[in-house]
């Protein structure tokens, strides 16, 4: 592991590996980074899309990037360096509540208003690609893999891109929407239709099209999308409160240039967590008194900023009113002296 990127960056820890490349987690003067590698191409690699997007986003809810570059034959995105997925805690504990679900799916639409307000689309919403915060901020969602991401409208004029068919699937068959799985350009309807299936997912334990008995790729995106369509929503929220019903055929319902109420869809589980006399206060079915303490120093900290800031500005607002009295006194003093040079004046008149 004695691996340095760009001559600075250490990798201490590989954290996984896939079609696309590997991750490392990797330590520069103190700090801690992901490290995502991806081998070199011809073609414009997908890591490059990832880093072009997440620099041009650069949000609350988007990993920050560092670096990004060249090392060997490997093009090399370093990044902030988050904790776990939703698909590493869900195989934990195979399923989650209705409150942590709840909460995950207000941040996961709050999310992409951010990103979609911004002219992009994910188009690979999936459990991988949602991860937690690290140390203080272990309860903050973020989205990453923006490798299959792009532009849904031009950022002009806010025309829309032609709904057209193309040749294959962008994305995750398993929570892709049915019109990405019959192969028609993405819109926002498409993300925000993948959350409903991913929440189902965290609520069931699993989705009616997983374990199919398929003979090729192509055979199995065929079945998951006749799935899809013949399970109603009724079917696939059964059981659980109406407001995931009522999320999943909004969304399924969409026009492809229609504007989402992404309002309404948040306040859906904000209903959910007060029908439950529950609030959102961001403690997940993983969140340890370890994690509250960490949350608990951030927010001291916070306070204490706050109270320096606030000592600073009064002690720059006491200097600016010490300077607006000294003015108001010159200036009486002035007025004084001329009010004494008309009296003056007049004395040697009389006189």
């Amino acid at each position: 592991m004695e691996k340095f990127f760009f001559s600075k960056y250490k990798a201490v820890k590989k954290l996984g590996e896939g079609s696309f490349g590997k991750v490392y987690k990797a330590e520069y003067d103190g700090e801690d980074y992901a490290i995502k590698m991806e081998y070199k191409s011809k073609e414009q690699g997908l890591l490059e899309i990832e880093a072009t997007i997440m620099s041009y986003l650069k949000g609350p809810y988007i990993p920050y990037v560092k670096s990004y570059g060249f090392s060997g034959n490997y093009n090399v995105l370093v990044m902030q360096l988050l904790d776990k997925s939703l698909e590493d805690l869900f195989n934990k504990y195979e399923k989650f509540s209705i409150k942590t679900t709840s909460m995950l799916g207000y941040q996961m639409v709050n999310i992409l208003q951010f990103i979609h307000d911004r002219h992009i689309i994910h188009r690979d919403i999936k459990p991988d690609n949602f991860v937690m915060g690290a140390k203080e901020n272990n309860d903050k969602l973020y989205i990453l893999d923006f490798g299959l991401a792009k532009k849904y409208r031009s950022s002009r004029t806010l025309v829309q891109y032609p709904y057209i068919k193309k040749k294959k699937l962008t994305g995750t068959a398993r929570y892709a929407s049915i019109h990405a799985l019959e192969a028609y350009e993405q819109s926002r309807r498409d993300d925000l239709e993948s959350v409903g299936y991913v929440l189902m997912y965290f609520l069931r334990g699993e989705l009616p099209w997983q374990g199919l008995r398929v003979k090729s790729k192509e055979d199995r995106y065929k079945r998951i999308l006749e799935k899809k369509k013949e399970t109603t929503s009724e079917e696939l929220c059964k059981n659980f409160p109406n407001e995931f019903f009522q999320y999943v055929e909004y969304t399924k319902s969409l026009e492809y240039e229609e504007n989402p109420d992404y309002d309404m869809l948040k306040k859906l589980f904000l209903q959910v967590l007060h029908n439950m006399k529950d609030k959102l206060d961001y403690i997940y079915d993983w969140t340890s008194k370890s994690d509250l303490n960490k949350r608990k120093n951030k927010r001291k900290k916070k306070e204490d900023s706050d109270k320096g800031n606030n000592t600073q500005e009064k002690n720059e607002d006491d200097s600016n009113n010490n300077a607006q009295i000294e003015r108001i006194n010159a200036r009486n003093f002035q007025r004084d002296l001329t009010q004494d040079d008309k009296v003056e004046s007049v004395c040697c008149i009389m006189f």
